[in-house]
């Protein structure tokens, strides 16, 4: 495009100001008041079809010639009138890859360029291969869509396994972490205000997409129906951008992995508060189902020992009474249960500490007195070498008692 006087002095008093593509509406104005070339936003600029990209937001690539490197026309398009401009655009699917690099470069969710890189998960040194985690490698391994719901008990390992499986094949792993809050922009992507300007940005979902990664929606069961915006998403489809006007489709290896407490029916027992009851038609979005208990002893003697328990006997001891524990929580003769994750904490409070009973008085207290003293008064009858101490718990009104 032959650019005219006006037009070059409206250009460069926005990119003297700083002003990239695309630009808002305020902008231009400012720009029309600072040269005075224009007494209101040019036609040129605002009411072409193909340069708007948002609400008040129009491309307007002309403005890079005139940057802190350039100031030259040489490089504009074929001619035109000032107020019916010519732009090139591509097809359709074009503006799918030209959008999301608006005034944002490369940005995923908050990272630019190499930084990347950073979306696949470090290796855990100390991680134990156990349960579906073949099953998982293979299914990220194929590089086929096939969304996975993975279900079990707080603490046994579920985000973990994925993540460690990304880590492993060097997958790029968009971890979400689902609310009762979280929306549809917060997913997909919208409009942000960066460096002065209001810009599209991207949301993970989208980002995963695009990149061919493997996308985790963590703790999915407490999601609001705000999370039937993905819906297209878990079909394979694509998605539609309606904020732009864009269809975005899955690149070769995109995954969806979701992981809950629940299976998406409720927590009756007031357990996971906040999950509910999620749509049947999401659910019914997940081929397979993964139900993953906790680990056997023999796995949890291995995991204890690589979180840095030197003490075989204390390794041997935790993961028994734990077996114990959930065996009676199973049965329905105790409410709470402790958690492979509540294991390693214990080990860990033992390695600051250097005294079991104190690791364990610690780590035990989440819990109410009645049932901590229950729990440690069984601990003291699998492990003889921890001593007993003298404390008295207050009687409870309903009665209850030691369920060992």
């Amino acid at each position: 495009m032959n650019l005219k006087p006006k037009q070059i002095a409206l250009l460069k008093s926005m990119a003297s100001a700083g002003v990239v593509s695309p630009v808002t509406r305020q902008d231009i104005v400012d720009a029309c008041e600072a040269t005075g070339a224009y007494a209101c936003p040019p036609s040129w600029l605002t009411q072409d079809s193909t340069r708007k990209v948002g609400r008040g937001l129009y491309d307007c690539p002309e403005l890079a010639q005139y940057s802190a490197n350039g100031d030259s026309t040489d490089s504009a398009p074929a001619s035109t009138t000032e107020d019916n401009v010519d732009i090139q655009t591509g097809p359709v699917g074009a503006v799918e890859q030209s959008v999301p690099a608006i005034n944002t470069a490369s940005l995923v969710m908050g990272m630019t360029g190499g930084d990347r890189d950073s979306l696949v998960p470090q290796k855990f040194n100390g991680y134990v291969t156990w349960g579906h985690f073949n099953n998982v490698v293979k299914i990220v391994k194929s590089r086929r869509f096939y969304p996975i719901f993975i279900t079990g008990l707080s603490g046994n390992g579920k985000t973990l396994m994925v993540e460690q499986v990304c880590a492993k094949l060097k997958r790029e792993c968009y971890r979400v972490n689902i609310t009762a809050q979280t929306d549809e922009d917060d997913l997909l992507g919208g409009f942000r205000l960066i460096n002065g300007n209001t810009v599209w940005q991207d949301g993970p979902v989208v980002s995963a997409m695009k990149s061919g990664g493997v996308l985790l929606l963590d703790e999915v069961d407490l999601a609001s129906r705000n999370i039937m915006c993905l819906q297209p998403v878990l079909e394979g489809k694509g998605v539609f951008l309606k904020k732009i006007g864009v269809w975005v489709t899955p690149a070769d290896g995109f995954q969806v992995f979701a992981t809950a407490n629940t299976k998406g029916k409720g927590s009756d027992d007031g357990r996971f508060v906040g999950t509910g009851v999620m749509n049947e038609a999401f659910l019914d979005r997940f081929p397979i189902t993964m139900e993953q208990p906790y680990a056997t002893r023999a796995t949890e003697r291995k995991i204890l020992t690589k979180a840095g328990c030197d003490d075989k006997d204390f390794a041997d001891n935790l993961t028994k009474w734990a077996e114990i524990i959930r065996k009676t929580f199973y049965e329905g003769g105790i409410d709470e249960v402790v958690s492979t994750r509540r294991l390693v904490n214990i080990v860990d409070a033992y390695g600051i500490f250097g005294d079991k009973r104190t690791a364990l008085d610690m780590c035990m207290s989440r819990f109410d007195e009645l049932t901590k003293k229950s729990l440690m008064d069984l601990y003291e009858k699998v492990d003889g070498d921890v001593p007993e101490v003298d404390e008295t718990v207050s009687a409870h009104a309903d009665g209850n008692k030691c369920p060992f």
